[in-house]
C-alpha cells in the first residue's frame, strides 16, 4: 500500500518541470528586486505616486474587462495602447528626468544606502504651532507679507534647493525677521520641514489656474501652486491687507481666522503622527516576523 502511495506522488510530480537555478539567476533576481525597491521608496516621495496609483486602477479594470471577455472595451484599450506610453512618458517627463539627473550625479554605492533619516520629513511639536501661530499672527496685524510651506510626504527638495539653507529651529522671532521688509531672506518662502526651517528664499511654481481672482498677486499664486504639484500645507499672509489665507491639494482658502489656523496646524500634526506610527507599526510587523 505504502508502495502504491509513492508511486502516485512519483507520477503526480513528474508532469512539474523544475528549471535549474544557477548562481547568475538568484543575482539577477536580487538586481531587481533591489531595483524594484528603491523605485518604489522613490515614487512615494513624488507626486508620481498619485498618477501611479490611477495607473493601477486603470490595469486592473482593463484585466476585470479581459476576464470578462468586454469585447468593446478590449479593443478601445488595445487602440489606444501606443498612445498611452507616449502620453505617460509626457505626464511622467519631470520625475523621469530628475531620476536621470541623479542616477548620474551619483555614484553606485550611494544607491545600496537608504534615505538619510534628515530627509524625511519628521513630526510637527506642539512648541513649533504656537511659534507659528505667533509669528503669523504678528506679521497679519503689522501687514507683512509672508509664505510658508510645510512639507508632508511629498519631499520639496527641489524646492528647497532653490533657496539658502538654514537648517534652523522654529521661531517667531526668525519668522517674523526672515519676512520683514527690506530683509535679504524676505523674498520669496519659507519651507519647513517638521520642527526646522529648512530654507527661506525658495521659489515656487506658480498656478496658472484662470479661476483665481486677479486680485491674488504672486504670493497666492505661488502658495497655490505648490499646493497643485504636492501635498504640503501654506500659509500665506497678503502685504496689502494682512489677511491669512491657506493652499492645500490645489484649493485656497482666504480669510482665515487665527482659531481656525490653529485647528489645521493640529490637523496637519495628526496626519504627521499617523504617518510615524504607521512607519513603526510596519517595523515593529517586520521585527516580530524576524523573531518568529
Amino acid at each position: 500500500m505504502f508502495s502504491t502511495f509513492i508511486e502516485r506522488i512519483t507520477a503526480y510530480m513528474s508532469g512539474f518541470y523544475l528549471p535549474r537555478i544557477h548562481v547568475i539567476d538568484v543575482v539577477e533576481i536580487l538586481i531587481i528586486a533591489v531595483l524594484l525597491y528603491f523605485f518604489i521608496n522613490w515614487i512615494q516621495r513624488t507626486r508620481a505616486y498619485a498618477l501611479l496609483r490611477g495607473i493601477v486602477v486603470i490595469a486592473v479594470f482593463i484585466a476585470i474587462a479581459y476576464a470578462t471577455q468586454m469585447t468593446v472595451i478590449l479593443y478601445i484599450v488595445q487602440s489606444v495602447a501606443q498612445v498611452a506610453l507616449i502620453a505617460a512618458a509626457v505626464i511622467f517627463q519631470p520625475e523621469l528626468r530628475k531620476a536621470l539627473e541623479t542616477l548620474g550625479n551619483k555614484s553606485f554605492f550611494s544607491f545600496l544606502k537608504l534615505e538619510p533619516s534628515s530627509a524625511r520629513t519628521p513630526g510637527l511639536a506642539d512648541r513649533t504651532i504656537s511659534e507659528i501661530l505667533r509669528a503669523v499672527n504678528e506679521m497679519s496685524e503689522l501687514r507683512t507679507g509672508a509664505l510658508i510651506v510645510f512639507e508632508q510626504k511629498i519631499l520639496l527638495t527641489d524646492y528647497i534647493n532653490t533657496g539658502i539653507a538654514m537648517d534652523s529651529e522654529v521661531s517667531s522671532q526668525l519668522l517674523v525677521n526672515i519676512f520683514e521688509h527690506n530683509t535679504p531672506l524676505h523674498d520669496g518662502a519659507v519651507i519647513l520641514r517638521g520642527d526646522r526651517v529648512a530654507a527661506a528664499t525658495c521659489y515656487l511654481p506658480l498656478s496658472d489656474n484662470a479661476q483665481i481672482s486677479k486680485r491674488y498677486g504672486t504670493r497666492h499664486r505661488a502658495g497655490l501652486g505648490i499646493s497643485e504639484v504636492s501635498d504640503s500645507f501654506t500659509i500665506i499672509v497678503s502685504e496689502e491687507t494682512g489677511r491669512i489665507s491657506c493652499a492645500y491639494m490645489g484649493n485656497l482658502t482666504t480669510g482665515v481666522t487665527p482659531g481656525e489656523l490653529r485647528e489645521q496646524l493640529h490637523q496637519l500634526q495628526k496626519n504627521f503622527g499617523i504617518e510615524r506610527s504607521e512607519r513603526k507599526m510596519r517595523i515593529w510587523k517586520g521585527r516580530e516576523r524576524d523573531e518568529r
